[in-house]
């Protein structure tokens, strides 16, 4: 009567088709990490060890031996608890709430740079208002490149700067923020 609860004749835990079906998805993430690129990865909250199976992996080129390390990386990957997997997969999904976050600071930096273009320095005041931490001469100067590069129909370098500029401001912003709500849960 092995794995039933003594007093309830229960099964105490998953059946062995529920634990072969976890596996198998397991298995298909591996598959799913394993074809994605190098910068992909670094993206992905993965952790060390894992990692290192992954470009293992990646390396084996023999089919066979490629197969049998792709079960050993799906058995290392069950290994690890449910939440870091749960979030592998949240960053992977493209409808996922990573994906979503990152669109809309995506969006809001996008806003934010035309509004900057459009307004000035009431603008550039607004936002420095929002973000006490943002660089003010920095900006101005980014600010005034973006309008010489207009005026003299030139590439747009310094546009594309004062977005990288502002998308890092409001990403440092929003984990602060999240680091903030944390400890106030804590």
């Amino acid at each position: 009567m092995r794995g039933r609860d003594p007093e309830t004749d229960e099964f105490l835990g998953p059946s062995r088709t529920q634990q072969r079906r976890e596996a198998l998805e397991v298995r298909s993430l591996a598959e799913q990490l394993v074809a994605l690129t190098p910068t992909q990865l670094a993206k992905l909250p993965i952790p060390e060890d894992l990692l290192a199976h992954v470009h293992d992996t990646r390396r084996i080129t023999s089919h066979i031996a490629h197969k049998r390390q792709l079960q050993f990386l799906a058995k290392q990957m069950r290994r690890e608890d449910d939440q870091t997997l749960e979030a592998i997969r949240d960053a992977m999904d493209d409808s996922g709430e990573a994906a979503r976050r990152e669109t809309a600071l995506q969006h809001r930096v996008e806003q934010w740079r035309e509004r900057l273009l459009e307004n000035g320095d009431a603008a550039l005041a607004e936002l420095l208002e929002e973000f006490p931490s943002a660089e003010r001469q920095r900006l101005r100067q980014l600010l005034r490149n973006v309008e010489q590069e207009r005026a003299r129909n030139k590439p747009p370098h310094a546009f594309r700067e004062l977005f990288r500029e502002l998308r890092e401001l409001m990403a440092n912003a929003s984990d602060e923020h999240a680091d903030q709500v944390d400890d106030e849960a804590d």
